[in-house]
């Protein structure tokens, strides 16, 4: 029995058939469908059903999937204790719908890094079911994302909370709007305004606080960051949760400045979610530990 066969049916669980397991692994599929097939015969159980349509992980093969994940994560915690220089740096990717980067993402990063100096971050921008898809798929490790009261995270996934907050109206810092303690949709509907793209949780709630009736002038990106550049420049106004915002560079230079929303009583919370499944290397799960020590650092901070 090889490591690496056991990986590979890790594999075709996660990513749901042969032939997606073969092209996220760079191997052919017989080579593949050839490695498990050994498998089955030292095992003696038949791991795939093998049909036209394609191959799957068969019954035998989910009561035995838990034993062979045992295994895996014993494997890399052997790498680990013993300072395996591969293990050291491994690859993590990390899908971001773009919140609280400057004040969050980039500080945990920092710190994982001087534990980790040999070990690789690479961060993407995406769309929140971009990341979820990453996740059930295993081509992302933790992924970071909005959610509002009542969102579930989809099977297979499982959310921490970094941070809550509220959303804001987002202004030039010489907007007129700044010099109100506090701002109305109303204001917010006559306002050339800065639309997160669909797919984005503040593209929902944008469309849920304006209904029908948009502000009559918009501009669209993706993500707080490219929206928070543009409303720096004076190009509009947008809104976004307050975690996003405050203490941002933008915010700390006073090119941006935030408003509350009058009576909207909306809760939003960034989340770090990752897969139930499969073995989590020693570096994901520093990387992770990162993220929640920058969330309390920052809370404590935005509390003195």
């Amino acid at each position: 029995m090889r490591i690496e066969q056991l990986e590979y049916l890790a594999a075709v669980t996660r990513h749901g058939s042969l032939r997606r397991a073969s092209e996220k692994l760079h191997l052919s599929q017989p080579a593949l469908s050839e490695s498990v097939t050994k498998l089955e015969r030292e095992l003696k159980v038949t791991l795939l059903d093998r049909r036209r349509t394609g191959a799957r992980i068969s019954r035998e093969g989910r009561e035995l999937l838990p034993y062979m994940e045992e295994v895996l994560a014993a494997v890399d915690r052997l790498r680990a204790a013993a300072g395996d220089q591969r293990a050291d740096a491994r690859l993590i990717r990390l899908g971001t719908v773009h919140a609280a980067t400057a004040t969050l993402l980039v500080p945990a990063v920092r710190a994982f890094q001087s534990n980790r100096p040999a070990a690789t971050v690479e961060v993407l921008t995406l769309q929140q079911s971009q990341i979820d898809e990453g996740l059930a798929e295993g081509t992302l490790d933790l992924g970071l994302v909005n959610v509002l009261d009542g969102d579930d995270a989809p099977t297979g996934l499982v959310g921490t909370d970094l941070l809550h907050g509220r959303p804001v109206a987002v202004l030039p810092a010489d907007h007129p709007l700044t010099a109100q303690t506090q701002v109305t949709i109303e204001d917010l509907r006559r306002q050339r305004f800065v639309m997160m793209r669909a797919g984005y949780l503040m593209h929902r709630y944008v469309h849920r606080v304006f209904g029908a009736d948009l502000p009559h002038a918009t501009h669209s990106t993706d993500g707080a960051e490219m929206g928070k550049a543009l409303v720096a420049e004076g190009l509009g106004v947008t809104v976004l949760p307050d975690y996003s915002v405050l203490g941002d560079p933008l915010h700390r230079a006073g090119l941006i400045a935030t408003r509350p929303i009058a009576g909207d009583p909306t809760l939003v919370t960034l989340v770090v979610r990752q897969r139930t499944t499969l073995p989590v290397s020693l570096q994901v799960r520093e990387l992770h530990a990162a993220l929640l020590a920058r969330a309390e650092q920052y809370r404590a901070a935005q509390a003195s």
